[in-house]
């Protein structure tokens, strides 16, 4: 299986319209890079449940696993973005990679000397979070940086068809090499494409930034942080409701192993199919909105979106058949990731310039709260069932979505 290019792409897609951003060289690379680093973010995903469920066969604890990978965003959330306004941030995306690979190359000297204990497994994914926090956070800055405000919505759209394409790739890669090799050949190869990432980042140039002469210290951020939350409100009430969206909607994806192996019965290829398949509709919502380009009604799509998220989540309650669940993850992320861009391009567009990174911590520390939701929905599966649960956070998400709505009107009427 081949990754295609972005260049390839750009002849592909001539002028369509969800292909504007990649015109941009940089974009371009910033792309591949994406591509690149999320292949082996979707190798890591799907290894961890895997993993720690075949060690401790318990949901509870896939939850846990999913947790400390998350917890960190939580943390390292406003520090990300004060980082990432004050650094440039090619050169800081570059030494976030590298950290990356080495995280993963300790993960697979682990379970290649034989490590069965889930705690240190758990204590390691946990490291992984700590780098995936400041990564996440520098390359959507990064992303907006390249493309303007113009076209950020279909930039960062595109990024995250890049996130998913990797995730696709490397959840069916992830499966096979598990099933075939064990899971710690699998970590070499995570570690192989967090260096391939790097490599990617280096064709970029350096972004005039009309920010630079306005960079506070690190400290000053860190301070001014809390004068941003304070007087923005449109940024608040997007930080709680990605935060609400996070808890009820993304964790889903913890019982995923628990479906593979306890529901459906297909083993880790079928989890890796099954993994494949979230990213594929991911991508598929994300090509639909990056079509948008600068959409002028974000905030109402924004409700509508979420809502039909909730939604989709209460039909897992219905999946007794593989074929069936399959639709409906897929859908479920189509919802999931058009609605988390839309949250992060408002986010950047109701700022100041030089507060962008600190928009993005924002995000960060926003999906930071989702190992709430991993602890809740690992143990309301434990006790109603993994379909249950995901009942249960869908019509509570739905209500949420609707009644934010109704009660919102300005982030309703947000261009």
């Amino acid at each position: 299986m081949t990754l295609i290019s972005p260049a390839s792409l750009v002849r592909l897609a001539g002028n369509a319209p969800w292909a504007a951003s990649l015109h941009y060289r940089d974009f371009r690379l910033l792309w591949a890079s994406t591509l690149l680093y999320s292949l082996g973010t979707g190798m890591e995903n799907v290894a961890v449940g895997w993993l720690i469920f075949n060690i401790t066969e318990s949901p509870f604890m896939v939850g846990v696993a999913a947790a400390a990978r998350m917890a960190p965003f939580f943390f390292l959330g406003i520090l990300s973005g004060a980082m990432s306004d004050r650094l440039d941030r090619r050169s800081f995306l570059i030494g976030i990679n590298l950290t990356g690979s080495l995280v993963a190359g300790i993960m697979a000297l682990m379970l290649l000397s034989g490590e069965d204990r889930a705690w240190p497994v758990i204590g390691v994914v946990a490291a992984g979070g700590c780098v995936l926090a400041f990564a996440l956070t520098t390359r959507q800055a990064y992303t907006y940086d390249i493309v303007g405000p113009s076209h950020a919505l279909n930039g960062l759209s595109l990024a995250s068809m890049a996130m998913q394409a990797g995730g696709i790739v490397g959840s069916l890669a992830s499966g096979a090499l598990i099933g075939a090799f064990g899971p710690g050949w699998q970590y070499v190869a995570v570690v192989a494409s967090y260096l391939a990432a790097t490599v990617a980042l280096l064709g970029t140039g350096p972004i005039v930034e009309s920010v630079k002469a306005h960079r506070e210290s690190i400290l000053s951020n860190l301070a001014g942080y809390v004068r941003i939350i304070k007087e923005n409100r449109i940024l608040l009430v997007l930080m709680c409701l990605a935060s609400i969206t996070e808890v009820l909607g993304f964790t889903h994806m913890t019982l995923l192993p628990v479906f593979a192996k306890e529901v459906l019965f297909v083993g880790p290829v079928g989890l890796g199919v099954m993994t494949a398949v979230r990213q594929g509709g991911g991508f598929v919502g994300l090509t639909l909105l990056a079509s948008l380009r600068d959409y002028r009604r974000k905030g109402m799509l924004m409700f509508v979106i979420a809502g039909a998220f909730g939604l989709a989540l209460m039909a897992f309650s219905l999946s007794t058949n593989l074929f069936f669940f399959l639709a409906v993850l897929a859908v479920v992320n189509a919802c999931a990731m058009a609605v988390d861009t839309l949250y992060k391009a408002l986010m950047q567009e109701n700022v100041a310039e030089e507060e962008r990174g600190r928009a993005m911590g924002s995000w960060v520390l926003s999906i930071g709260t989702a190992p709430v939701g991993h602890l809740g929905v690992g143990g309301l599966a434990g006790f109603l069932g993994a379909p249950g649960a995901l009942l249960v956070n869908g019509g509570v998400l739905a209500f949420v979505s609707l009644a934010a709505a109704i009660g919102l009107p300005r982030l309703r009427r947000l261009p």
